[in-house]
């Protein structure tokens, strides 16, 4: 199955907004990160529901949002959701943006990068497409270190690459994009039961719950275009 036709499905079903939801713990932390002044141009990459671009028109003024997704239902949904004209969403291969050279002041990706079919070509057309100074944001809870993430790839029908600390930033260079940081944001909304309650469905252990999402919550590497 290609990427197109899984997250249509997802999108057809709702689950859009159950990403959303679930994404919007240490997405809002990272998000609230970003340096969008007044006016700036944000590309949502791998846009699902749109909540990263609408959030970031309500809380900083972005001017132009643009979210870009492959499933033409996510973006059929995320269209619906916004009546506002600031805030636009096309079809799209991460591999191939449809937007010029120096165009887009901060991109944004969160639990997206990782289905890149090409990311170093994913790497090259963000680090094209933004201004001197431009921001990419990846947020991601896929990747090596966070080895509770592993068995995720067995649940989807599609590629997924997962690259470690290192990799991300070593892709990011080569990609011609400074890393400015890398950290992990940890999830504190997720409800960590007594030790007396385990072991539950999804878990052996209290203490693998906490490494889960209080250490290893979301990988945030952060690019900035010379």
């Amino acid at each position: 199955m290609i990427v197109r036709e899984e997250f249509d499905d997802w999108a057809a079903s709702g689950r859009d907004r159950g990403m959303e939801e679930r994404h919007w713990h240490t997405a809002k932390h990272a998000l609230a990160r970003m340096p969008v002044e007044p006016g700036d141009t944000v590309l949502d990459l791998g846009c699902g529901s749109g909540y990263a671009g609408r959030a970031l028109r309500d809380t900083s003024d972005a001017g132009r949002v643009y979210g870009l997704d492959g499933s033409p239902e996510m973006v059929h949904n995320a269209a619906g959701y916004t009546d506002d004209e600031s805030v636009g969403y096309v079809v799209g291969d991460f591999d191939t943006l449809p937007y010029t050279d120096n165009s887009i002041d901060h991109c944004w990706s969160m639990e997206a990068f990782y289905y890149a079919s090409d990311p170093m070509e994913t790497l090259r057309e963000i680090a094209r497409v933004l201004r001197p100074g431009g921001t990419f944001y990846c947020a991601v809870n896929y990747y090596e270190e966070n080895v509770h993430s592993h068995e995720w790839d067995e649940f989807i029908s599609v590629g997924m690459t997962r690259w470690n600390r290192s990799q991300y930033r070593d892709a990011f260079r080569e990609a011609g994009l400074y890393v400015a940081e890398q950290d992990n944001v940890p999830d504190y909304e997720i409800t960590i039961p007594d030790e007396t309650e385990f072991p539950l469905e999804e878990w052996d252990t209290r203490d693998a719950m906490i490494e889960r999402y209080r250490e290893f919550g979301t990988l945030l590497t952060v690019g900035v275009a010379p």
